[in-house]
């Protein structure tokens, strides 16, 4: 959407310290230098680490003619500066005006695990029948949010948005911009424990995405005791549960998963129950908003997994599974007892690295998994990081450890035979995907 310099002022409630263009200028907005250009207007985001005031002046050599800015800098280059209190509520402020002009059905999706790939299962989805806008990889956080809403078609039906969170009160910041007619909770698990020190405050925060739900949107929520605690919109709330008595699984296969669900017939190319569990969650909300078991199947069968989510290689005759996107005690050890059940023949080779923000008792998150891998059939662990050491002491037999991932990959490099399996797993700060890359160069 572009916007004159009124609305803006209007909008983002700014001072205007200086304007020099007529009334009628149209601008977009920017908050990056790189690609910005005359027709936008930047806007100085302040995070953690930068702050965009500092880059006033390339967005001017660049050719903007104003800004936003939070500390009255004015540049004699500008032909209008804007003054707000903070610059990242004045964008959300104007992401969150136009989406109530293009006005879509608005489903917010968090949870301690799996919220990526059941934002683009829904996109896979509730793209059969409505035009549907969804956030980009890693586009969780605030500044996310609102690039997502402004760079939205303004004939979008379904906006699709995921929330992630570093602690309470975050997602009922992104609850208040969204404003979603369906919240989902994917689950609630350990991931974040560091921060909020228990899975009852995991869910407060989770539970968060309702705040301003709107007054006849609905809670699609995995069935769990954490989330029932706190729950006051039971009246409005679906959930859903691998459990349920409604579900039926028909097949889990190495590359997909059939199911009957209300109804209704599904595949999904993925294995796992936890993949079918999450996309319960998406086939409640399209039944919630009128579409027909076979559209709902037909989105469901053509989804294909994120990048370094369950993606399959083959090297040199040996089989790599890289699900090394991220990792919590959780959705490790539900991984491990997949890959180890669908794959037969040939070793069964892992790969684990650490898990992240597990807090004080990340030490023992760590042991729990070796001990759990005890009772399980597998050839060879290899583990890579500081925290990963805690996995394989417990089974030194089995184990060999790495402080990084290079050494891994050049072990991997030397040992591994044709028909071997090697599962690969961790938190992403790890980068386990680059022992893939590495093994890739064997093909040449």
């Amino acid at each position: 959407m572009k916007f004159s310099i009124k609305q803006l002022a209007e909008i983002t409630n700014a001072e205007i310290l200086k304007s020099d263009i007529k009334e009628d200028l149209l601008f977009e907005i920017s908050t990056d230098t790189r690609t910005i250009g005359k027709n936008n207007v930047f806007i100085p985001i302040i995070g953690q680490k930068f702050d965009g005031h500092n880059f006033i002046e390339n967005a001017l050599e660049n050719g903007v003619m104003g800004y936003f800015t939070s500390k009255k800098i004015i540049s004699n280059k500008a032909k209008f500066v804007l003054l707000v209190e903070d610059t990242l509520t004045a964008y959300l402020e104007l992401a969150k005006y136009y989406k109530n002009i293009v006005n879509p059905k608005t489903i917010a999706i968090t949870g301690s695990a799996g919220k990526t790939s059941t934002k683009e299962m829904a996109y896979s989805v509730f793209s059969q029948k409505y035009k549907t806008h969804k956030s980009e990889l890693n586009h969780n956080n605030e500044i996310g949010l609102a690039q997502t809403m402004l760079s939205m078609p303004e004939d979008t039906e379904v906006l699709i948005v995921e929330m992630g969170m570093r602690g309470l009160g975050e997602i009922e910041f992104l609850s208040k911009y969204a404003e979603p007619d369906i919240a989902i909770i994917t689950n609630i698990g350990s991931a974040h424990i560091g921060r909020l020190g228990s899975r009852e405050n995991i869910a407060i925060a989770k539970f968060e995405i309702t705040k301003y739900l709107k007054p006849h949107g609905i809670l699609i929520t995995h069935k769990n005791k954490y989330i029932e605690a706190i729950n006051n919109i039971k009246d409005r709330t679906i959930e859903f549960s691998i459990n349920s008595n409604e579900l039926e699984i028909i097949k889990l296969a190495a590359g997909y998963s059939k199911f009957n669900y209300k109804g209704g017939k599904y595949r999904i190319n993925l294995p796992g129950d936890y993949n079918i569990q999450n996309s319960l969650a998406i086939i409640e909300a399209a039944l919630y908003i009128g579409m027909s078991e076979k559209k709902i199947a037909k989105g469901l069968s053509t989804f294909r997994s994120i990048q370094n989510r369950w993606q399959m290689e083959s090297v040199v005759g040996a089989n790599i599974i890289n699900d090394s996107y991220n990792a919590n005690p959780e959705s490790m050890l539900a991984t491990i007892k997949n890959f180890l059940s669908l794959y037969k023949g040939g070793r069964k080779i892992l790969v684990l690295g650490d898990m992240g923000e597990l807090g004080k008792n990340e030490v023992l998150y760590h042991k729990e998994i070796g001990k759990s891998l005890k009772s399980m059939k597998f050839d060879i662990l290899l583990t890579v990081g500081n925290l990963s050491k805690n996995i394989s002491e417990v089974l030194p037999d089995k184990s060999i450890h790495f402080s990084k991932f290079d050494g891994c990959t050049l072990y991997l490099k030397n040992n591994l035979k044709e028909g071997d399996w090697v599962f690969i797993k961790g938190s992403r700060a790890m980068e386990l995907d680059k022992i893939v890359t590495g093994l890739k160069e064997l093909r040449r």
